[in-house]
């Protein structure tokens, strides 16, 4: 069956026209509802949400959905992903949803679903839901005495801050540091430079005065141009960059350069290599990480294990495979000993403890390796297959051709936009550079 809802981070599109929209979101609710029924009690979801505007009305539209199917909700405000996650579990909820396009912009939004454990969606349950979606089911429905009910739920915050603060030893303290902070306007602008301050570090904050429409906008770990000026202007020791939802980070070093995702993995795979923790022996990761990260890994005799694209996928083969470390090169982090998600705040936790351990500057102590020359590049489309088309695929293949044993190509539509996304790595720059090219040009001729 085909997914007409669903891609490979929830429900996404543009607020107000399908499939985002509150009919859309009420049936949501709705068929969740039916789906999580597991018997006589009462059944429970809790929602969390960003700071979009629309968030406001998708919260409704799913309150109304889940409270006809007779599930009481709990309503936790704006608040990060990961913290759904670990309070679908805490609170014995049956469901959990988040309300967030995550790093898109603000007129986008989405709806995330995780189970009772704190995980996202197995696909089966998600089509299961589409399904129900597209039912008629108000012959299913509880009658008036059987409505769910709804509030909303004080002191989720501090829980969450109490959660991120036990993932460092309790004598652990950041006393002495400078961090500047971006909570790209988004979920964490309250609890993580709470927490921070907690641990005793000197906060500077941006980010942190969301008004509905200015989440990630030239802020965030998608655009850290502003924390890298910060960190400069204060001399802060590090910078941490979170997006719109706080599942992802990117970490800004004293002297105002980017450390990616990859450079992340590398350092929390290596610190607990040697303390003893790490499990099954590597690290997974996407096929969109650098070899460079493949290449320190295998020298540190760690092996790298690579996914599709999507946290969800790295965090199923974790769980098959008994891994506690992986991620994404955009800085989607997922450590397992902690978190059934993403979590950025808690990835830049553990950054900053190994930092404190090594004793060193972040410039020094998180660049474990030099990325292999990498080039992305995104092509929009309007619809068809255009990966089909005879021209696009033999300039794929002339590229793969091009590159052989020495670097590596990958082309894959989007999950969550419409876009077709082109990467290429190999030790040579120009070499890369023009496969790219070679590839988006012929797109875009067979758009015209």
């Amino acid at each position: 069956m085909s997914r007409s809802y669903f891609g490979t981070d929830g429900i996404r599109g543009r607020a107000n026209r399908h499939p985002m929209t509150p009919e859309v979101a009420m049936k949501v609710g709705m068929a969740a509802g039916l789906a999580f029924r597991r018997g006589s009690y009462r059944h429970r979801v809790v929602i969390g949400k960003d700071t979009r505007l629309s968030g406001y009305m998708f919260e409704n539209a799913l309150v109304a959905g889940l409270t006809s199917a007779g599930v009481d909700v709990f309503l936790l405000g704006p608040i990060p992903t990961p913290a759904v996650a670990m309070l679908t579990r805490s609170m014995r909820a049956d469901l959990g949803i988040m309300i967030s396009a995550s790093h898109n912009p603000f007129d986008d939004n989405g709806i995330k679903l995780f189970g009772p454990d704190g995980y996202k969606l197995s696909d089966e349950v998600e089509l299961e839901i589409e399904k129900l979606i597209e039912e008629d089911l108000s012959g299913r429905m509880p009658d008036g005495s059987q409505l769910g009910r709804a509030k909303r739920v004080d002191g989720v915050h501090d829980r969450y801050i109490e959660f991120a603060k036990r993932t460092l030893p309790r004598e652990f303290t950041l006393e002495g540091l400078r961090i500047a902070i971006d909570c790209a306007n988004g979920a964490a602008y309250r609890v993580a430079p709470e927490v921070l301050w907690e641990l005793g570090a000197e906060i500077v904050k941006i980010g942190v005065e969301p008004n509905g429409t200015n989440i990630n906008l030239n802020c965030g770990s998608t655009s850290p141009a502003a924390l890298q000026q910060k960190v400069r202007e204060v001399r802060a020791d590090i910078g941490i960059a979170l997006d719109g939802d706080a599942d992802r980070v990117l970490i800004v070093d004293e002297k105002g350069e980017i450390v990616d995702g990859d450079q992340l993995m590398a350092v929390v795979a290596e610190a607990w290599a040697a303390d003893g923790r790490l499990t099954a022996g590597g690290v997974v990761a996407t096929v969109m990480s650098n070899l460079g990260l493949e290449r320190f890994l295998a020298g540190q005799g760690i092996q790298l294990a690579r996914t599709k694209v999507g946290d969800r996928y790295v965090v199923e083969h974790m769980r098959e495979h008994g891994y506690n470390v992986g991620g994404e090169q955009s800085g989607h982090i997922v450590l397992s000993d902690f978190g059934t998600t993403g979590d950025g705040l808690v990835a830049a936790l553990q950054v900053l403890s190994v930092v404190r351990k090594a004793g060193g500057s972040v410039s020094e102590v998180c660049r474990r390796f030099e990325p292999v020359p990498q080039v992305l590049k995104n092509v929009r489309f309007a619809g068809g297959e255009p990966l089909e088309r005879d021209s696009v695929r033999s300039a794929i293949d002339n590229g793969r051709v091009r590159l052989g044993n020495s670097g590596r190509l990958v082309i894959r539509p989007s999950g969550t936009e419409p876009l077709i996304r082109v990467m290429a790595e190999g030790d040579d720059p120009a070499l890369v550079a023009g496969v790219v090219d070679d590839i988006v040009g012929a797109l875009h001729q067979s758009a015209a």
